[in-house]
């Protein structure tokens, strides 16, 4: 899933432990969204709507006695319809409002774990052809917010919704498991032949074409939310107005003033309404580090994950910014289609020519590890939680020791030279996209001086707001680009099976038949050896061959929440659950 400024190792009790970027979709907002404006004061709009909500609530808590609570995870989303989003902030969004067959619940010590959802139980059965029937139980009494039975119906509708290539979601793929999928992909077969079927009201069926090990954390992840038929279909923006953006979680959108926040309260049609802590969760929209350090001090946000990059080090001395394990990959994604980066010697000489030990010591300093491939630490093997990871397996693709950076440099001046660049000589100036935020500016202006001062050739900055960039990399629309990926479910198949030719993430345009086959030899067996065995030759074709990307770092989380409230729980995905705090 992608990461904001954004990024997903310890291992989730008993079930698993970890896991971007979700479905990044084509909707567009209102033409009465407006971009953030200057006010008397010098501050933007959006932080001035934001200070405003927070001295509304602040004033109505002490009136009430109840708990409201402010957080800023992201700016403006590009989506928040749980098919179309592709992102970790819009996701946790989704979870507070969305609830999936199953859902992660706090195991008693912060961390989550995955538990019954709107489907009370569940069972698995392997078929003599190999297919896999998984059969699952609503609860009773579940609710759409405005107070409507949810059905095994909704579920079947919002699989079939999620897999049409109409609906041209990014995620599609994650249920490329259930039986008919890729007929229906490809536009060869109807929706209605997926392989998922409401039995009754009470009772949602899902066959597999093979034994599928993350099946269940599939059915926790936001793309496999179930939204209402009514609601959606004829209503492109369904998902701005509180009226028609109708959730069955814990929370409802009560307010959406774009670019400024968006405001939740307890949603009193959920099962477990009793339970929950906050009466409202606001959701402040914001990517200028310093106003967002500035609300966190002054109390109107009490949960940041953004600070300025040169306040990190003072924070981490006091004990106030928190680091936690995230399994994801923070890297450079290349355009393969652009002329200068289709050649993939020049691709691997911008990596080797990357200082990876300088970024995450001087730049990032929050822990992070210098990535040698792409699959990160933490993702299991075959053996599983407790055996060797697969990165630990895979090996390296390239030293990143310190001691090794030189010898680095030399191999990335010689593929230049041999692409017919010698000491970047003849090498058009091209441009290097990132998302506005401090974190990225630092780190974009350090890789411009690498390659210029090692390759001696010439890189622009452009940034863009998170929603517009989303889009623009999507489309292919860049040379190079700032790029991130949090794990979905723990399998490498959540890294790799992204660069599939034309895969709704596949920002890279990446195409190779021989990186395809491995992909599909994969997914066509249950044998965790053979799985991995195959996982591991793609990786190969797509680090050691072709040299589609340059991964900086591996991820850690960093975030800072008000010492007085309890009950946040978080996975190594990166989801944040504030549904059950409390001060």
């Amino acid at each position: 899933m992608r990461k904001t400024k954004k990024v997903l190792s310890a291992v989730l009790a008993s079930v698993m432990t970890v896991s971007l970027a979700a479905c990044g979709g084509s909707a567009t907002e209102p033409t009465t969204t407006a971009a953030p404006s200057e006010t008397a004061a010098g501050e933007t709009k959006a932080e001035s709507e934001a200070s405003s909500a927070a001295e509304e609530t602040t004033a109505a808590e002490a009136e009430s006695g109840d708990f409201h609570m402010a957080v800023c995870l992201a700016s403006e989303p590009q989506s928040i319809d749980p098919a179309l989003n592709s992102a970790v902030d819009g996701a946790i969004t989704i979870n507070h409002v969305f609830e999936g067959l199953i859902k992660w619940v706090d195991d008693g010590e912060g961390n989550a774990q995955l538990a019954p959802g709107q489907a009370e139980s569940w069972e698995k059965v392997v078929n003599d052809d190999g297919t896999v029937t998984y059969t699952f139980q609503m609860r009773d009494g579940i609710k759409w917010s405005d107070g409507k039975d949810v059905t095994a119906g909704d579920f079947e509708y919002s699989w079939r919704r999620l897999a049409n290539p109409e609906t041209a979601a990014d995620y599609c793929y994650m249920i490329d498991m259930v039986k008919g999928y890729a007929e229906v992909a490809d536009g060869s077969a109807a929706p209605e032949t997926l392989g998922v079927k409401a039995v009754d009201d009470k009772t949602f069926e899902v066959i597999l074409t093979y034994d599928c090990p993350y099946f269940e954390e599939i059915a926790a992840f936001p793309a496999t939310f179930p939204v209402r038929q009514d609601i959606v279909e004829g209503n492109g923006e369904w998902t701005y107005d509180p009226a028609t953006y109708i959730g069955n979680g814990p929370y409802k959108m009560k307010e959406w003033s774009h670019n400024a926040y968006i405001l939740t309260e307890k949603n009193d049609q959920y099962y477990d309404y009793e339970n929950l802590g906050p009466a409202t969760i606001r959701f402040t929209l914001l990517d200028d580090a310093n106003a967002i350090l500035a609300a966190y001090n002054s109390g109107e946000l009490q949960f940041i994950e953004e600070l300025p990059v040169d306040e990190v080090a003072n924070y981490l001395v006091s004990g106030e910014l928190k680091i936690v394990d995230y399994i994801g990959t923070y890297y450079v994604c290349f355009n393969t289609e652009d002329e200068v980066f289709s050649d993939p010697r020049v691709r691997k000489a911008f990596s080797l020519a990357i200082d990876r030990n300088y970024i995450v010591e001087n730049v990032t300093q929050t822990g992070q590890v210098p990535a040698s491939g792409f699959v990160p630490a933490g993702v299991y093997d075959a053996a599983g939680p407790g055996g060797d990871d697969f990165r630990t397996l895979g090996g390296d693709y390239y030293s990143v020791a310190a001691a090794d950076y030189e010898a680095n440099c030399e191999e990335a001046r010689k593929l230049l030279e041999e692409a017919g660049y010698p000491n970047g000589e003849g090498f058009p100036t091209v441009e290097y996209l990132y998302n506005t935020n401090d974190n990225h500016k630092a780190i974009g202006e350090a890789l411009q001086n690498m390659w210029q001062t090692v390759l001696g050739v010439n890189v622009t900055l452009n940034n863009q707001d998170w929603n517009v960039f989303l889009q623009t990399r999507k489309d292919g629309d860049y040379q190079i680009a700032r790029n991130g990926w949090i794990a979905d479910y723990n399998d490498p198949c959540s890294f790799l099976d992204m660069w599939y030719t034309d895969g709704g993430n596949n920002d890279a345009q990446y195409s190779n038949p021989e990186f395809d086959a491995l992909i599909d030899a994969a997914k066509a067996t249950s044998v965790p050896e053979e799985r991995m065995e195959a996982f591991h030759k793609a990786e190969d074709v797509l680090m050691g061959q072709d040299n589609v990307h340059a991964p900086i770092y591996f991820y850690t989380q960093k975030y800072m929440m008000d010492d007085s409230i309890q009950g946040m729980y978080y996975t190594p995905l990166g989801y944040f659950f504030f549904g059950y705090t409390h001060k």
